[in-house]
Order: C-alpha cells, then structure tokens, then sequence
C-alpha cells in the first residue's frame, strides 16, 4: 500500500483529541513529545504512511496525513502515546477531505483555540510540520497545503483583529497571577522550561507586572541564561531546583517532560505557593497539586478568563472565516489542477515533437525561432490548462492543443 496511490483528497484525514471534551490531564495521555513523534514516524513509514505530521499543543493532539481510513492514524498515534484506544475512541473525532482541510485553516487561524484567536499556535504548526519533513514525511499536497495555511493565518493576523490585544495562555497566567498575588514586585517566581511558550511567559512577567524578582530554570542551562541577560533577571541551573523551589512565592512551570518535573517532596512543608502548570501533560505531580497551602492552576482554568480583548476578538470571526473561505478556494484549485498535470505533460511532450519534425511544419510554426516557438507551445499550454479546469474534458483539449500549434 503506497503512499501515492492514496493520494486523493478524500483520503486526507485529521484524527485527534482537543480541549472541547476532555480536560489537561487526559489530554496529556495522548500529547506526542519529540521522541512520541519519532516513534511513530518510524512506525508509519513501516506501513507505509508516508504523508502525516503530529499538533501536540496544550490545546490538542492531532495526526494530519493520507490514509485508507481514519483508524489507521488512530492506531499510529495511540500507539505512540500513554493513553489507551479505547479512551481515544471515546473522545477523539476524525475528519476528511475538505473538511479535514478546513479544520486545518480554523486551528491555525486560533479559531478553534481554548482562548479565541492565540496566535501561538501557528509556530507549534510550523514545528510540528518541520520535524516532519526533516524525515521526509512532507508531500507536495501537505506541503502546499501547509504554505496556503501559513498565508492564511497572515492574512487575518494582519487584515483583522481576531489575535489583537495581548491574550494568550501564557498572558492569562500573567493575568491570574497579577489578579490573585499581592504585591507581586517582592514575590519570588521561579519558572521552569525557557521554551517557546516559557519564553513569552516570562516577558509577559516583565513587560506587564513591572517585576525582574524572576529566576529561570532549564534543563539547557545556557538558553535560560541567554533570557535572563537579556530581561536583567535571574537564573538557575537544573541541580538547584529544590533550594530555588523552596523559597518560591509563584512557581510557573512550562516544560515538555514526560513525567512530572515538581513532585511533593518540592512543595511539602515550603509554605503557601501559587503553582500555575502550563504544560500538557502536566509537569506537575497530583501529589503535590494537592498539598496544603498550594493554590494550583493549569490551562484549562486559565482559558476561562474573560475580557473585553476577546469579545472584540468574537466581533472578528467572521472577516476571518471569509479569508479562510477565498485561501482554501485556490488550494482546491490548485488541486483540482494538479489531476491534469499528466495530460498537460503528454501534450507538451508532443508538441516538442511537433516542433522538430518537419513534416508537421507550417509557417505559423516560427521553426527560425526556437524562442518563439517555446513560447507559443507555453501559450497553447496555458489555454489548456484553463479550459479544462472549466470543462474538466481533458480528451477533447488534448486533440484542441495539436491543432492549435500545427494551424
């Protein structure tokens, strides 16, 4: 079963599991990290499912890619992750053709985002797709699909308000925490992980609560040193977690680790903290979410956040539907093109043919100027290509080219 013989829209197919049925700690049974991701590309390329790439956001984990069936990338992904198939079933949908090419467009854009419009989706995108192609696992389809999602997501960003103000779930945090904590300025943060989403929380840290009283910890001790000089703040390596934990106000963790990186031991006994967990699965053990004088908050409590920022966001919808709606318009057609490729390569074949072979020769022909020549075929060729995407009759245009050159 080869990849290039499932190369038909209807057998493109997004199977996955989002925000909207489950909460944090179930979705983090199915989340896909980097070795998840490379486990299972593995698996899919013995199977040969060669066209696929894995979304593992704090929102969602979703497989896109050609297959016979939705269950086929059910399996592949379960497979790969700690959950069981039986709770996938349960909470995961599927989609296909245009449809699976339409959700593609709305969670790029943010519209099917926990906090509406969250702009942090499209660089998860972009990684997700990147580490797919790395290993080959990116065909023209997805390729281009991909590109005219990415041209999408820029156009609303920039013609529409829908990713306006500053809310995203590492703002809502931001947001909690100057709501809920006193005083902020003398309060010791300790944040954990100086990825992309523990980088932009700790700007959102400076920029909004006036506060440099913040010491980053990663497990790449230089990348959070890099920030640290960079924002005039503090950090620390991985080895004095513990001490820097203790003495902790407002602990923030947002790191991509398998299994939880603060546990009880941490927290017991250090007095009243505010844990705020933004990774999914969380990174913070059940045991020490529980412990007296913890305050734990995770993603899903902080997407219940509300402003005045998205309700004009909600105005938005709309306008960025529409420019959804033109976008996937010209991938269809560039898809419906691409079933006459062959066609128009025969026919161009020929008429190269017709080109050399004096028999075939008129005065029309131009045979003393192989430049026009070229260029009349690339003329003949163009007329083709519009007439049969109008008339889908390839048959006909082919006899239609031949006499269009040879008159």
């Amino acid at each position: 079963m080869h990849t290039k013989n499932r190369q038909n829209i209807s057998n493109f197919w997004v199977v996955g599991v989002n925000y909207k049925k489950t909460d944090a700690s179930v979705r983090g049974l199915f989340a896909v990290n980097a070795e998840q991701y490379d486990r299972l590309l593995s698996t899919a390329q013995a199977q040969e499912l060669n066209d696929l790439f894995v979304l593992s956001t704090c929102n969602r984990t979703e497989i896109y890619g050609f297959s016979e069936n939705a269950q086929q990338l059910s399996d592949l992904l379960c497979d790969a992750c700690a959950g069981d198939k039986a709770t996938f079933e349960n909470i995961s949908y599927s989609k296909n053709d245009r449809s699976a090419i339409e959700h593609l467009f709305h969670v790029a854009a943010g519209l099917d985002s926990q906090i509406l419009g969250d702009y942090e989706i499209l660089g998860q995108i972009k990684k997700a797709v990147k580490h797919a192609k790395a290993q080959g696992f990116i065909g023209s389809f997805t390729e281009r699909l991909v590109n005219a999602v990415l041209q999408a997501s820029k156009s609303i960003k920039t013609n529409t308000e829908l990713s306006g103000g500053t809310v995203s779930v590492s703002f809502a945090a931001v947001q909690y925490i100057k709501e809920y904590v006193t005083d902020v300025k003398n309060k010791k943060i300790v944040l954990l992980g100086t990825g992309k989403i523990g980088c932009s929380t700790c700007r959102n840290l400076v920029d909004y609560l006036d506060t440099h009283n913040i010491t980053l910890i990663n497990r790449t001790e230089e990348t959070a040193a890099a920030l640290a000089n960079e924002l005039g703040i503090k950090y620390a390596p991985i080895e004095e977690l513990t001490s820097e934990l203790e003495d902790a106000d407002v602990v923030m963790v947002s790191t991509n680790a398998a299994s939880p990186v603060i546990i009880k031991e941490h927290l017991e006994g250090k007095g009243d903290k505010l844990v705020i967990d933004l990774s999914v699965p969380c990174n913070v053990a059940a045991a020490a979410q529980q412990l007296s004088g913890v305050t734990f908050v995770d993603v899903d409590m902080l997407s219940k956040i509300k402003d005045e920022t998205l309700q004009k966001r909600k105005s938005e919808v709309p306008k960025a539907i529409g420019i959804i709606d033109e976008h996937i318009a010209e991938f269809i057609e560039w898809y419906d093109m691409r079933k006459h490729v062959p066609v128009l390569k025969e026919v161009k074949n020929k008429l190269k043919e017709i080109q050399v072979d004096p028999t075939l020769v008129t005065e029309n022909n131009y045979t003393s100027y192989p430049g026009i020549q070229d260029e009349k075929i690339q003329k003949v060729l163009n007329t083709m290509a519009t007439k049969m995407r109008r008339d889908n009759a390839p048959g006909c245009h082919y006899i239609q080219a031949i006499n269009d050159y040879i008159a």
